[in-house]
């Protein structure tokens, strides 16, 4: 069978198993609606929360960045590991044992604030947009390809399959979709990596084969590639031509980012108790190290067999996976010196193929020639990745808006139906917004992602860490912080993203570091001011003080 049509059974097997599951584990309250109930087993909340985590941009783009980056790709990888350390250890069990549903709920009772409350919605919505808009970009990008369609027209597919089980089951469905989803995702990653290391190094383990000898020559395989790469005028895959300080301010706003992202922080409320919280985040730990070990192998194997493919052939004689692609937009060859042969350099007036980085995952397994089915599985893995994360994103912009703005601020009476109601509606619109940034997205997926984390440690980790462990913080403080933060990186990305404020390029970033980057300055802006406006303001009242004491008590 063609591949399209083994795309058409897995994704057809797997798209029902996920509307099941949301049937099955409808939400018949606000409780299961926000948080499961409280009661799913941290094995499973494990599982779910490595889906969660697990968006497009880990799964579709990571590697592709790591591709063709080689050694500044290893950002992602520190950033998004590291920060998911970070927060199991630094934040999950205090959230947990606050007890509440989310981070505005927590930050608008420690900062005793509705105005608290409504900067951290704000934060909230912000984040989870621009974080949703790279996964439903991740759906169009594997739906175009793999089911030939337009990429906007998989974009719409996606929103109905994730409008039908964030708006019914709520967190109870998402949790145990998402517990179907990372089997899926993970079973589709690492099948052809197998394949692949083997093919390559004869060593069935990627992370071996990654640093072992290629099967026809004998040379390293990292050695190999950084020869390719030199030949072609790119710089070693194994060197880094970004600078020391932004390498370590992306990794540190990917690191702080995830530690402040509410989507992943919400997961640690589904669980009956704070033991439960810390199980979860160890399961969920191990179940994350199983692709980003692999990632890295990934990138190299499908580098060296893209270059191997393309490089100085006939384009007449291209494979049928690269005029596919092409089709869908992602590749482009435009023949300068119309000789018919590709000349893929790194010289921008020389190089004649321009290849879209969030492909290299996906087209991986047919570039090497992989069986059909393996092909057919990598898209189903990639699907399951993107709406996985998209459906708890979904359930933060819903809880933000029926919990924390119309619950406990507009209209406090209102009945836990109506409160399910509005929650299922905002839903509904938050998945129409969300498919609009997919279909008009900033850039790729994992850089509007790792924007998301920046607008994240600019704006939620400062007022959750210091809501935490420092008792003198009050509303004041924490308020100004959030909100000078959030202008500050908005401010850089608006003028270096999208060209506002005058614009300008690399050349012109503040202290050489990048619109990725920046959310370590803007964390660092809003931990200065929030600690200043503090000192300078009341402190917060004793009951606030006895709140905290109880949370940080083991």
């Amino acid at each position: 069978m063609d591949v399209q049509t083994w795309t058409y059974i897995i994704v057809g097997i797997n798209f029902p198993i996920y509307i099941g599951i949301a049937i099955w584990s409808k939400a018949g309250s606000t409780g299961e609606f926000y948080v499961a109930g409280g009661g799913v087993h941290p094995l499973a909340n494990g599982m779910a929360t490595a889906a969660d985590w697990m968006s497009a941009a880990s799964f579709i783009s990571m590697a592709g960045l790591i591709s063709f980056m080689g050694y500044d790709g290893a950002v992602y990888l520190m950033g998004w590991t590291g920060g998911y350390v970070l927060l199991a250890l630094l934040l999950a069990p205090y959230l947990r044992k606050f007890g509440k549903f989310t981070v505005p709920d927590f930050i608008g009772d420690r900062y005793y604030s509705n105005l608290a409350r409504t900067v951290a919605v704000v934060c909230a919505l912000f984040v989870s947009f621009t974080y949703v808009s790279g996964q439903m970009r991740g759906v169009g990008v594997v739906f175009s390809r793999f089911l030939e369609v337009e990429i906007n027209t998989g974009i719409f597919i996606g929103m109905g399959i994730v409008f039908f089980y964030a708006v019914m089951g709520g967190m109870k469905g998402i949790t145990y979709t998402q517990v179907a989803q990372y089997c899926v995702l993970i079973f589709a990653f690492m099948v052809p990596v197998f394949f692949i290391s083997i093919q390559l190094t004869g060593q069935f383990l990627p992370q071996l084969g990654f640093g072992a000898q290629l099967s026809d020559s004998g040379n390293y395989l990292l050695d190999h590639l950084d020869g390719l790469h030199e030949q072609l005028g790119f710089t070693a895959y194994t060197d880094g031509s970004k600078s020391m300080q932004d390498v370590f301010f992306i990794t540190a706003a990917l690191m702080i980012g995830t530690a402040g992202l509410p989507h992943v922080i919400v997961r640690f409320f589904t669980v009956p108790r704070v033991k439960d919280a810390r199980l979860s985040a160890g399961y969920a730990l191990v179940f994350i190290a199983i692709l980003y070990t692999t990632a890295p192998a990934l990138a190299a194997f499908a580098r060296t067999n893209l270059i191997h493919t393309v490089s100085d052939k006939s384009y007449q004689d291209m494979p049928e996976w690269f005029t596919k692609w092409e089709h869908t937009g992602l590749i482009q060859f435009e023949d300068k010196n119309q000789d018919g042969t590709i000349q893929y350099v790194a010289n921008p007036e020389q190089n004649e193929l321009i290849i879209d980085r969030d492909i290299m995952v996906l087209a991986n397994p047919e570039i090497a020639q992989l069986p059909n089915w393996v092909i057919a599985l990598v898209a189903a893995g990639g699907l399951a990745a993107a709406l996985s994360t998209a459906a708890g994103l979904l359930l933060v912009i819903s809880t933000a808006v029926s919990h924390d703005l119309i619950k406990k601020q507009i209209n406090p009476t209102i009945s836990e139906k109506g409160e399910l109601m509005v929650a299922r509606t905002a839903a509904a619109f938050a998945v129409v917004v969300a498919g609009y940034f997919g279909i008009n997205p900033p850039d790729f997926v994992a850089a509007v992602v790792a924007l998301a984390f920046g607008l994240a440690a600019a704006s939620f980790f400062p007022a959750i860490v210091l809501g935490i462990f420092y008792s003198r913080m009050n509303k004041e403080g924490a308020i100004t912080g959030m909100v000078v933060g959030l202008i500050s990186m908005l401010l850089y990305i608006l003028k270096f993203k999208f060209g506002f404020l005058g614009g300008g390029g690399p050349e012109d970033w503040w202290f050489g570091i990048s619109p990725e980057g920046f959310g370590t300055v803007a964390m660092i802006i809003n931990f200065v001011v929030a600690m200043v406006v503090s000192r300078v303001t009341p402190p917060p009242p004793p009951h606030i003080k006895e709140m905290i004491a109880n949370i940080r008590r083991p």
